[in-house]
């Protein structure tokens, strides 16, 4: 379905672009799991996210009123990048301008689905939408920063008696054109969205991009983890707390240890075998049965 939108005149040229409900794969952007983009707190952070390595640099800003898009937040991009590959692989067009109802994209991420649901959401959206980034990932000249918000805009559309019919947002360039190619977007277990920690959802991005299906796995030491989080605990409250993910083996699909060299922690993650229809119900969102116990796993 695509029609036009009644947002002002900076967006008529875009067409709407309308999401579809059933069970559809969880997909992430890779470039939002590899950098800090996102506050890992629950609590307000004001305090920006100044980040360098090498060429990357990436600057997050916040506003007082609302503070930063948080990684919770980020569920929202998760479900938008989600249903734009859906229709993409589908045949289907797709745009920056995007119509959802608040539903849909609770239930997606496996959130309540009341009015205290619906408010948080809403709150989620202010704090996207006033949350600024300037970064040179994806930029060819490393001392050019593009900058935007995670959402430019967005509005609740109401019918002709004031009722709510949903929601409609506009995603930024930056965001949109990292989507709509394949090569920088990955499947991420529905799963995560139960993690309630914001370091392990980090951690658990993290391991995805750089560790996926390696056999071999991959490894990061304590010091490089905490720079590239942008988080404000200091250095040994957040070994602390990454400790402690590893003794739950808190991240699903993967096996964490801790090794010790030189006087120095590094996390290492190797992906777990997974069964094949396991896997296959996974990438549809739903979860597998266990015939011989009658359990869901």
């Amino acid at each position: 379905m695509r029609r036009m939108s009644a947002f002002p005149a900076s967006a008529q040229q875009l067409d709407l672009f309308v999401s579809q409900g059933g069970d559809i794969a969880a997909r992430d952007a890779q470039d939002l799991m590899a950098w800090p983009f996102f506050s890992l707190a629950k609590s307000k952070r004001v305090t920006p996210i100044d980040f360098r390595m090498g060429e990357v640099s990436i600057l997050v800003e916040a506003t007082a009123e609302h503070g930063m898009a948080t990684i919770w937040d980020a569920d929202v991009l998760i479900w938008v990048a989600s249903q734009i590959v859906e229709a993409r692989d589908m045949g289907r067009p797709t745009s920056r301008l995007i119509a959802a109802t608040p539903h849909e994209i609770l239930a997606f991420t496996r959130r309540g689905t009341g009015k205290a649901s619906y408010e948080r959401l809403k709150a989620g959206l202010d704090r996207l939408q006033s949350t600024t980034i300037a970064t040179s990932i994806r930029q060819r000249d490393a001392r050019r920063r593009h900058r935007f918000s995670w959402i430019n805009e967005w509005k609740e559309r109401l019918d002709g008696s004031g009722r709510a019919l949903g929601i409609e947002m506009i995603v930024p360039d930056w965001f949109y054109e990292g989507v709509i190619d394949q090569a920088l977007v990955l499947t991420i277990d529905p799963d995560y969205f139960a993690l309630t920690g914001g370091l392990e959802r980090w951690l658990y991005r993290l391991v995805r991009k750089h560790g996926g299906k390696q056999k071999s796995g991959w490894s990061f030491d304590f010091q490089h983890l905490h720079l590239k989080s942008g988080a404000l605990s200091p250095p040994k409250r957040f070994a602390f707390e990454l400790r402690d993910i590893v003794r739950r083996q808190a991240l699903p699909g993967y096996q964490l240890t801790i090794e010790h060299a030189l006087g120095r922690e590094r996390l290492s993650f190797v992906a777990l075998p997974v069964d094949p229809f396991n896997a296959a119900m996974r990438r549809v969102g739903l979860r597998s049965v266990d015939f011989g116990s009658g359990d869901k796993s």
